[in-house]
């Protein structure tokens, strides 16, 4: 029986992708898997029962990831599962970083307020509004993971000419990525052509306030900026200063706080980028199922901490070993396995960054007396044996 805690309302469709096994709820202790949302886990007491956290969405910088990681944690997230919510909201935002339909949709509720004669008022004072249409003019998408290249493709069909830059761009979304739009290597180059540009990038350290003075001014005068990905993207005080003069027509952002939120230009949105309920759905489906293989399989697949690696299941046991990426480990564990007369049937093994993971099925049933023999190796972080 595995015992499943959320940290957030987690959708039932999600849920029902349990079955049979598992104990779920706010309430559990000694939890195997944690199932999570937004919940800030950076101040959570992470049990040593905890094998795997799924965070039912893309970005990670909730959960304590390189804890994670020393602790032989598996973090887990849903890349793609909400693009479609995400790429229909970057729409909607191109749209209202053009037209000036917020503020002009205020205006007439005031009118309407102060006892005006509206459809009079709206004659005389719409130009205030006014703004261009996309038809003809120049999309820079940064970030070409699952959103940014929906985002990019669609813009396409708007009638905009599109450039997208990625300097990791994977063969899976290079694939997806419509011929119509021209990738780009140098961001200097989309800085100084576009009209819009939109986010679509995870934060990191590279990252963090990439949207800065130096970057503004590379811009046209007038490029309107989108941001439906992370706020900490934008140095938020060279943004201000950036509005002030004109550089920056419009700031799209749906991370609003108090510094930015009251600027002239701005439209904040409460951070509805995926806030729709087919795309909370779809995000908990995939959580729970990469939460539920690697717990009964050893699978896994969409880690932000560790390699994929799916092994069909062979043998009669099977040893699931993370490890730190340092030569001689195979060669350690195989050795010991050996050495107790144990059959290695099947193994793979694959690393990423400063960490491997390992399967090992074996035809032999084994005990944890096998597998305390394997965690006592130096560089061994975590060993799972799973029977049957």
């Amino acid at each position: 029986m595995h015992t499943i805690k959320t940290l957030n309302k987690i959708s039932t469709a999600g849920l029902k992708e349990l079955g049979d096994g598992f104990t779920v709820g706010s309430e559990v202790t000694g939890e195997d898997g944690i199932l999570v949302r937004s919940a800030d886990m950076h101040s959570y007491e992470i049990p040593s029962s905890l094998r795997a956290i799924a965070r039912a969405g893309a970005g990670t910088n909730n959960i304590p990831v390189a804890a994670c990681s020393e602790a032989g944690i598996v973090v887990f997230n849903t890349p793609g599962a909400n693009a479609n919510a995400v790429k229909e909201l970057a729409v909607c935002a191109l749209l209202v970083a053009s037209r000036d339909v917020v503020g002009g949709s205020e205006w007439v509720r005031q009118q309407a307020e102060a006892g005006a004669d509206v459809p009079a008022v709206v004659e005389k004072g719409k130009s205030a509004f006014t703004g261009p249409e996309l038809l003809g003019k120049n999309l820079g998408v940064i970030g070409l993971g699952a959103v940014g290249v929906e985002v990019a493709n669609i813009a396409t069909k708007l009638g905009m000419t599109v450039y997208g830059y990625d300097p990791f761009l994977s063969v899976d979304h290079a694939l997806s990525l419509s011929r119509a739009v021209h990738r780009v290597l140098d961001l200097s180059f989309l800085y100084k052509t576009c009209d819009y540009i939109t986010l679509h990038l995870p934060l990191t350290d590279g990252t963090r306030g990439m949207l800065d003075a130096g970057s503004f001014g590379q811009m046209k005068t007038g490029v309107r900026v989108i941001n439906l990905a992370r706020g900490e993207l934008v140095n938020d005080d060279d943004m201000i200063a950036a509005l002030d003069v004109g550089k920056v027509a419009c700031y799209v952002t749906d991370f609003p706080n108090n510094k930015i939120t009251l600027m002239k230009n701005v439209v904040a949105i409460p951070h509805l980028g995926a806030s729709s309920p087919e795309s909370e759905e779809n995000c908990a489906v995939m959580a729970v199922r990469q939460l539920r293989d690697y717990l009964e399989n050893g699978n896994i697949c969409n880690s932000v901490n560790l390699p994929t690696l799916q092994q069909e299941r062979s043998g009669v046991a099977r040893l699931c070993i993370i490890h730190r990426n340092i030569p001689n480990m195979l060669a350690s564990v195989t050795s010991l396995l050996s050495g107790d007369g144990v059959n290695v049937e099947n193994m793979t093994n694959k690393s990423k960054g400063e960490y491997a993971y390992t399967i090992v099925d074996v035809n032999t049933a084994i005990g944890e007396e096998a597998a305390d023999k394997i965690r006592q190796t130096p560089g061994i972080l975590r060993v799972r044996l799973i029977r049957g």
